[in-house]
């Protein structure tokens, strides 16, 4: 066994052994109840499954997370996750069992318990502790060990997340029918991520498998790709690191994307309900979707998105004073803007203010050669003219700080999602008329980014 890998596993036998005088299975296994929620059957269904981790930290990252609430984790995982697993390892992951029952009374879904089985002990003490499902790693037991294991597992009614990191273990798994398969991104023995390891194991795991990519997701174009390999993905480190999880969550499953132009509050909670992140507000006078700060202010209060207030060639001191008192989360430039202009607008802005620019692309992509900018927006020129330029020339391009616009609506969203940029900025294609949003456009078009 490697050499990270052998050390926890030698001190989870320690831990068990002192488990089990503290708190004998003989003081609970009368009391445990058959699981009532199916891991399998949550996994299953033509959409990709995501199973959301609860995770205080880990031995290649440490502490990720320090404000860890597990209800309040699970109670924004439960609007997107298939199942939620929960790491009880103590010792490396600072887990516990005690999350299990939070997270399961916070979430109606399937609870997956995230340890390093090796005892029955520890499967009867997460259905005790209302875990519905919970992981064997091939990778630390034999196939005798699996058997009995899975057997006690299936017994309660817990599904077992069955996870190989290599050919040898893909071939033990099949062999000893494992219906869900996890397939470790990460080496164990020097903690590496690699997803060519999904790649190339997922096609050799055979139909009626249903098989997870675990470790390494972190953004939407990754969960896009490797799509075409698994049914689903396990996410822990990625969301646990930001502070607004939801977002966080929705970036991954969705993109980074924008509805821009809105004037309404119900329209900015129809975005925020369909998916979206952002919300832009215009402060361009000859825009037919201009709003003014009171405008501004009312809109706000229909969700809680972040928003971007939109500025060509303003003064200055007129961008700093809206950022302030809208509490915006950026500024987007959408004029001739030079670097002196962005030079002082970043002196003058509180530091938590990003700056977004436009650039018009027509025949060639533009340089993104401005310091101080955070994101770049990429348009035809003509903000909000329902019109896209050649996305071609976007090819093998590096985009994970560009927003996509121009003409997006739900005939080409995928399309313009699989280009590879952040996120997409909507704005006419999810109108009925000029700033007035269309709830049900904003719906189609996130589901129909959600159906990978």
């Amino acid at each position: 066994m490697q050499t990270v890998l052998a050390k926890i596993v030698a001190d989870k036998a320690i831990w068990v052994e002192a488990r089990k005088q503290q708190q004998p299975l003989a003081s609970f296994q009368n009391e445990i109840q058959p699981s009532t929620r199916h891991f399998y059957d949550a996994l299953q269904g033509a959409r990709t499954a995501f199973i959301l981790e609860c995770k205080k930290a880990s031995p290649s990252k440490g502490v990720i997370r320090d404000d860890f609430d597990p209800a309040r984790i699970a109670s924004i995982y439960q609007h997107y996750a298939s199942a939620i697993s929960v790491l009880t390892d103590e010792k490396y992951f600072q887990g516990s069992f005690d999350f299990l029952p939070i997270v399961s009374q916070s979430a109606p879904q399937p609870i997956l318990c995230k340890d390093f089985i090796i005892d029955p002990y520890q499967i009867y003490l997460a259905r005790y502790y209302q875990a519905d499902a919970c992981l064997l790693m091939l990778s630390v037991l034999d196939d005798e060990q699996y058997r009995q294991l899975s057997a006690v597992a299936h017994s309660l009614k817990m599904g077992v997340l069955t996870e190989v990191s290599n050919d040898e273990e893909r071939e033990r798994a099949i062999a000893l029918g494992a219906k869900v398969v996890g397939i470790n991104n990460r080496d164990l023995r020097d903690l590496s991520i690699d997803l060519n390891r999904t790649r190339q194991l997922a096609p050799k795991l055979g139909h009626g498998v249903t098989v997870i990519s675990e470790s390494g997701i972190n953004t939407y174009g990754q969960v896009r790709e490797l799509s075409h390999f698994a049914n689903g993905f396990l996410i822990g480190s990625a969301l646990m690191a930001h502070d607004d999880l939801n977002a966080a969550v929705r970036r991954v499953l969705l993109g980074e994307n924008k509805v821009c132009g809105l004037t309404r509050a119900q329209d900015a909670k129809a975005a925020c309900d369909a998916g979206a992140i952002y919300g832009g507000l215009i402060f361009v006078p000859s825009s037919p979707r201009a709003v003014s700060v009171e405008q501004a202010r009312e809109v706000i209060s229909g969700a809680p998105l972040q928003y971007v207030g939109v500025f060509q060639n303003a003064d200055i001191a007129d961008v700093c004073q809206k950022a302030a008192v809208l509490s915006l989360s950026a500024v987007q430039l959408h004029g001739s803007e030079d670097q002196a202009y962005v030079n002082a607008l970043r002196e003058a802005l509180p530091k938590q203010v990003q700056i977004w620019k436009a650039l018009s692309v027509s025949d060639a992509l533009p340089a993104r050669d401005y310091h101080h900018v955070d994101k770049y927006i990429f348009d035809n020129g003509q903000g909000g003219s329902g019109q896209r330029f050649d996305w071609s020339l976007l090819q093998g391009q590096p985009l994970d700080n560009v927003l996509l616009a121009g003409g997006l609506a739900a005939d080409n969203c995928v399309q313009a999602a699989q280009v590879g940029c952040a996120g997409l900025d909507f704005n006419s294609g999810v109108e009925s008329q000029p700033g007035i949003k269309d709830a049900r456009l904003l719906a189609s078009v996130f589901q129909t980014l959600r159906a990978y």
